[in-house]
């Protein structure tokens, strides 16, 4: 995940940018978690259309707002830098998965498995800080992560199989995470957004060819609303990263990471009281697990600025 800095004004400019973080925050979040209604209005397109026409669409939407402001600069000098162009290229190859996944789970009435993947990823994004990084995690965390361990085996033993949907979105947007991080805040969220869809749009590109070979491309055949639609799929794509880079400037992290479970409640909701998909006991019993988990890194966010805090007091006394 991108580390950002948070300006930390006196009084009421500092109030004035957490009211407006917040406001940014929950804009993202609630965005995403109404992405499943959208990618259903996009019917009858695949979801290999609708996510190679995201990616071109997208990438022409940021090459404008970055006309706009003024920053094509920026993206000679990120291309310049060989490191952060490889690895956007990876970041947009999991970001592409990502959005694939979470297209063919919300256009085939499974939604709720969509949800259950991002109130995993937190979880996710821990083990990969420990794994990967060699991080060394609270007693909470460690709890968070068995819980959610044991979330998974239940689900698998209930369901006959392992809920691979699910932990696929959470470890493809992990991995992304984990990604940019190497790049940090050294370039701005729209940047590294153009850059991302820049290197897999020859991939959609090709894609959009062959589905139009297979005559599977809906794009010029539904009408203009449809056209339209698709077409929209780059603001719907960019503006939450926007707001989302905005939010994090202005907010810290922690609050950043608890505001993130609006989407997978706004998508868990959306999937049974819009779309009518069915919740048996077993899978409360799995989601009720997954939410202890999201408890236990919750209650973590909570308390460990306060212990960073008081350790701080001591040292100084």
């Amino acid at each position: 995940m991108v580390t950002y800095n948070v300006e930390t004004g006196p009084g009421p400019d500092r109030k004035k940018r957490t009211r407006a973080g917040f406001l940014y925050g929950f804009g993202a979040y609630g965005i995403w978690g109404l992405l499943p209604l959208y990618f259903i209005l996009l019917l009858p397109a695949t979801a290999y259309e609708i996510v190679s026409a995201r990616v071109l669409f997208s990438l022409i939407f940021c090459l404008i707002l970055l006309a706009l402001t003024r920053s094509l600069g920026a993206m000679k000098q990120l291309f310049r830098d060989g490191k952060a162009a490889i690895a956007l290229m990876i970041a947009g190859l999991l970001i592409a998965g990502n959005w694939l996944l979470y297209t063919v789970a919300t256009t085939t009435e499974r939604t709720l498995e969509a949800s259950l993947g991002y109130f995993i990823n937190p979880i996710v994004a821990v083990l990969l800080g420990v794994i990967v990084l060699r991080e060394k995690l609270r007693p909470l965390q460690w709890a968070a992560i068995v819980v959610g361990c044991l979330a998974v085996l239940v689900m698998s033993v209930f369901y006959g199989s392992v809920p691979w949907l699910s932990l696929g979105l959470a470890f493809s947007f992990g991995f992304y995470g984990l990604v940019k991080s190497t790049i940090g805040s050294r370039y701005p969220a729209l940047v590294t957004l153009t850059g991302e869809t820049a290197a897999i749009a020859p991939l959609a590109l090709v894609g959009m060819i062959f589905l139009n070979s297979q005559g599977q491309v809906t794009l010029f055949s539904e009408g203009a609303g449809h056209f339209w639609l698709l077409a929209s799929s780059g603001i719907i794509t960019a503006v939450p990263l926007l707001l989302f880079g905005s939010a994090a400037a202005r907010l810290p992290l922690s609050t950043v990471g608890m505001i993130q479970y609006v989407a997978p409640i706004g998508q868990f909701i959306l999937a049974i009281a819009v779309l009518g998909e069915s919740m048996p006991l077993e899978r409360w019993i799995g989601f009720g697990i997954v939410w202890c988990a999201v408890l236990l890194m919750i209650l973590d966010a909570v308390r460990a600025p306060r212990a960073r805090r008081l350790q701080r007091k001591r040292n100084t006394a």
